[in-house]
């Protein structure tokens, strides 16, 4: 029986293990931190149970398909809900835009703030539809390996029918004039890494994954997610070490030969690495083995960063939805404090997430279970005073919303930033979100899914093909796993 030892218990790593597994190996999990999920952990206080990491549910067929790919299916492990609204886009005091779950309704909604605009969106998602299928269905299962895997004459005509060279932003204003409405179709890029004036017009596939496919929450939590993960892994014999950091990777000649952890050493015939790429290559390997200088990591352009405030509040607040988006300040300008010149936001736009409303059993009865995000550049200081401050500035602007002052009824605070993110999950320069998707680090010009000196060391996850979030890393981890079977 070959035997694979993985670093990590994210989504990535998670995926890998149980398709090895299933492919008949011997899967070891690592992972640092005392309990599974990286990213995605939750914890539990007073009553509270709060998801530490993802929060928004899109794609849900790269769930199921992952589950039926080993003869399950998601409900066998939680109970999917679809939200309506999807979520609240919030422009200012009496000034909310609520997000239907229906296509009809969304039209309307459209033509309430621009007459005529429902037949350019139709348009907009047409073509939105066509790039999220040929991505879905043709790039993210490529492993980035080589150009020639983008050599098929049906994928070359596709790079121009992707709009891969032209702007999502640009594609955005030719077809709408509100600046509402354009907002709200270039907000699922704000995560992605750029501005929307520098990112590929090819991700408005996600506009097509929010607007069409629906935004979904599993009843318990996302950390359900994980445990079906977990539940399907050892059902497939994959053995767990929890709290059991790994030292470094043991190497011989070109082949990796096993992990030292802080508990002891352990052989395998691979290793795959689905923690932070930047940590393991400059901290688990002899410098001699690294693919990358510390120079190529500087260059590279990040995702955000964010602060997070997990508050357990009890009260239950009128005027939230699960999901809200505070849109009530400039985009560009917080964009830009991102992107083009990191620093702390003058202005910042936020995140609301307040899954109570869906599900009582995150918080005692009568309560309320809120989580804050504010995206932020990486790299920039973190000091307890700054997130105060954004966390005043975040409540003074809730309250002017809302009419209530959340801080009078908070009986749980947390907070988690940059340093949290480097100490937590080892995340170069803080990031929470992986590499920035710009065109220059897409495919085959993001850090290799396979060592180009170690034959045996794989890696997966958010800074390797095919990117970030949930459904990305998922089949990351399969991508990897189908590598090496193909292999051995």
């Amino acid at each position: 029986m070959k035997t694979a030892g993985i670093i990590g218990s994210g989504f990535a790593g998670l995926s890998a293990a149980c398709s090895l597994a299933k492919e008949g190996f011997k899967v070891t999990v690592f992972e640092k931190n005392d309990s599974l999920g990286g990213r995605a952990r939750k914890f539990e206080t007073q009553g509270f149970m709060f998801d530490m990491g993802p929060s928004w549910y899109w794609m849900p067929e790269v769930f199921e398909n992952f589950f039926n790919h080993f003869g399950k299916s998601a409900s066998d492990y939680y109970d999917l809900v679809r939200l309506d609204p999807s979520y609240n886009v919030v422009f200012g005091k009496d000034d909310i835009v609520s997000m239907p779950a229906s296509y009809e309704e969304l039209k309307l909604l459209f033509e309430s703030f621009e007459p005529g605009s429902s037949k350019n969106l139709d348009k907009f998602l047409a073509e939105a539809e066509y790039k999220y299928k040929v991505g879905m269905e043709e790039f993210v299962w490529k492993p980035g390996l080589s150009v020639f895997e983008f050599a098929d004459i049906r994928v070359l005509r596709s790079l121009f029918k992707l709009q891969m060279f032209s702007s999502i932003s640009s594609q955005i204003e030719k077809l709408f004039k509100n600046e509402k409405l354009r907002e709200i179709l270039k907000f699922p890029v704000l995560f992605l890494g750029a501005t929307p004036e520098n990112t590929p017009a090819l991700y408005s596939l996600m506009n097509y994954a929010d607007l069409k496919l629906g935004t979904w929450y599993p009843m318990g939590g996302m950390h359900k997610i994980i445990e079906g993960f977990v539940s399907l892994a050892e059902e497939l014999g994959v053995e767990f070490h929890v709290s059991e950091p790994v030292k470094s990777i043991e190497v011989d000649g070109r082949k990796a030969t096993g992990l030292t952890t802080a508990k002891g050493s352990y052989e395998f015939d691979y290793v795959i690495a689905g923690a932070d790429y930047h940590h393991v290559e400059q901290n688990l390997l002899p410098q001699q083995f690294r693919s990358y200088s510390s120079g190529y990591w500087e260059k590279r352009t990040m995702a955000p960063s964010s602060l997070l405030f997990y508050l357990g509040l009890n009260k239950q607040i009128e005027g939230l939805e699960h999901h809200n988006l505070f849109f009530d300040r400039d985009f560009d300008l917080h964009a830009k404090e991102i992107y083009t010149e990191p620093a702390w936001p003058t202005d910042p736009l936020f995140y609301v997430s307040c899954p109570s409303k869906t599900d009582p059993t995150v918080a005692p009865k009568g309560s309320e279970n809120v989580f804050l995000l504010m995206p932020l550049a990486p790299g920039v200081e973190d000091s307890e005073a700054m997130r105060e401050k954004y966390f005043d500035i975040m409540a003074d602007r809730m309250k002017h919303v809302l009419g209530q002052d959340i801080r009078d009824h908070i009986v749980y605070k947390r907070s988690f930033c940059l340093s949290d993110f480097v100490g937590d999950y080892n995340a170069f320069k803080g990031n929470a979100y992986g590499l920035a998707n710009t065109l220059k680090q897409t495919a085959i010009l993001k850090p290799r899914l396979h060592h180009k000196k170690i034959s045996n060391l794989y890696y997966t996850g958010q800074l390797t093909s095919p990117g970030p979030g949930m459904p990305p890393s998922i089949i990351s981890g399969q991508v990897v796993a189908k590598l090496i079977a193909e292999k051995s």
